[in-house]
C-alpha cells in the first residue's frame, strides 16, 4: 500500500513535469515564437488586418530585396505565421494552444489532424462511396440475371416451349423473308425470340430474379424512413391482430415465421423450391415445436448422409490419423 501510495503521488509530478509550462511547443505552428508577434498585429486583429501586415513584412523581407542573411528564414516565418492565422479554423486551434498550455497532447492532436486528414469533404467520399457500391450492386445482378436467361434459353424444356409459343403467336418470319436469311441470321433472330419469350414468361425468383433501380444502395438508404415507418406498422398491425385479438395466421405470416425459423433473407427463401414450401405448410412449421422436429430430422438425414458418403469417411480416416488427438514426436 505505501508502494502504491508513492506512485499515485509520484505520476502526476512526473506529468506535470514533462509537460512545458510555456504555451509555445517546437514543431507546432510557429514553434517558440507567437504568430501573431511574427506578424505584428493582436489577437484581436481581423482577417483583413492579417492579410495587411503580411504583405507589408513580405515586401520588405522578399529574398529578392531583402539581403540579409536570415532574410530566407524571416520570409519564410512569416509566411508560416500567414498561413495558421489566415485559416479560420486553424487560428482557433492556434488560440486554443495559447490559452490551455497545459494540454500539450491535445495540441499536438489538434495541429496533425488538419495536416495528415484528406483535404476532399467527407461527403463527397461517401456519396462516391455509395455511388461505386451501388453500380457494382446493380450491373452484378444483371450479370446474375442474363446467367440465369442464358441457362433457361439452353435447355431443352424451356427452349421448346418458348418455340412452340414463337410458332402459335407468328413471330418467325415465313416466306420469301426466309429464304433470303442466312443459317447464322436465322439461328440468332431464333435465339433472341427465345430469349424475349422467357423474360416474358419465366418467374425467376431469389438472388437471380430481375434486378430493380430500387433495390440498389442509394435508393435503399433515400427511402429507409419510408421503410421504417412501413415496418412500425406492419409489427404493431401484428402484435394487434395475432397477439391481442389472436387471429389465426395466414399464408403470408406463416411463411413470415418459417422463413425466420429457417434463418433465411426474404430473397433466399423466395429462391426455394415451391414443393418444399408446400411440405413446411402441410407440416405446420410455424408452430415451434413442429419446426424443432422438421429441424432434428433434417440433422440426422444430412448424418446419414456423411456417414454414407465416401468423401466424407476419407475425411473422417484422416482426422483420426492426422487430427487434433494425434501425438507428434519430430525433433
Amino acid at each position: 500500500m505505501a508502494v502504491f501510495r508513492t506512485i499515485v503521488v509520484i505520476f502526476p509530478l512526473l506529468i506535470c513535469l514533462a509537460t512545458p509550462s510555456s504555451a509555445f511547443i517546437e514543431g507546432l505552428y510557429c514553434g517558440k515564437e507567437n504568430c501573431y508577434d511574427v506578424l505584428g498585429v493582436t489577437r484581436d486583429a481581423s482577417k483583413g488586418e492579417i492579410g495587411k501586415a503580411y504583405r507589408t513584412l513580405a515586401r520588405r523581407f522578399h529574398p529578392d530585396k531583402y539581403k540579409g542573411e536570415d532574410g530566407s528564414e524571416k520570409f519564410q516565418e512569416i509566411a508560416n505565421a500567414y498561413e495558421i492565422l489566415k485559416d479560420e479554423d486553424e487560428r482557433r486551434d492556434y488560440d486554443y494552444m495559447l490559452d490551455n498550455p497545459e494540454e500539450y497532447y491535445s495540441h499536438y492532436y489538434r495541429y496533425y489532424r488538419r495536416r495528415v486528414a484528406p483535404k476532399v469533404d467527407v461527403r463527397i467520399v461517401i456519396a462516391v462511396t455509395i455511388s461505386v457500391i451501388s453500380a457494382i450492386q446493380y450491373f452484378s445482378w444483371w450479370s446474375r440475371y442474363k446467367s440465369a436467361i442464358d441457362y433457361l434459353a439452353s435447355s431443352p424444356k424451356y427452349r421448346i416451349r418458348a418455340l412452340d409459343q414463337a410458332r402459335k403467336e407468328g413471330l418467325f418470319d415465313t416466306g420469301k423473308r426466309k429464304g433470303k436469311k442466312s443459317k447464322e441470321e436465322l439461328k440468332e433472330e431464333e435465339d433472341k425470340i427465345v430469349r424475349s419469350i422467357i423474360e416474358e414468361n419465366a418467374d425467376i425468383k431469389g438472388g437471380y430474379r430481375k434486378p430493380r433501380i430500387l433495390d440498389i444502395l442509394w435508393f435503399q438508404l433515400l427511402l429507409s424512413p419510408y421503410y421504417i415507418v412501413q415496418y412500425i406498422i406492419w409489427y404493431l398491425r401484428w402484435v394487434w391482430k395475432f397477439n391481442i385479438l389472436g387471429k389465426e395466421y395466414g399464408l403470408e405470416e406463416k411463411h413470415h415465421i418459417i422463413r425466420k425459423f429457417l434463418g433465411l433473407s426474404q430473397t433466399q427463401f423466395e429462391g426455394m423450391d415451391e414443393f418444399e414450401k408446400k411440405d413446411m405448410l402441410a407440416r405446420e412449421l410455424w408452430i415451434s415445436e413442429n419446426f424443432k422436429e422438421y429441424k432434428m430430422e433434417k440433422e440426422e438425414e444430412m448424418k446419414a448422409k456423411l456417414a454414407e458418403s465416401s468423401r466424407h469417411k476419407s475425411y473422417r480416416r484422416y482426422m483420426k490419423k492426422n487430427g487434433v488427438g494425434r501425438m507428434y514426436f519430430d525433433d
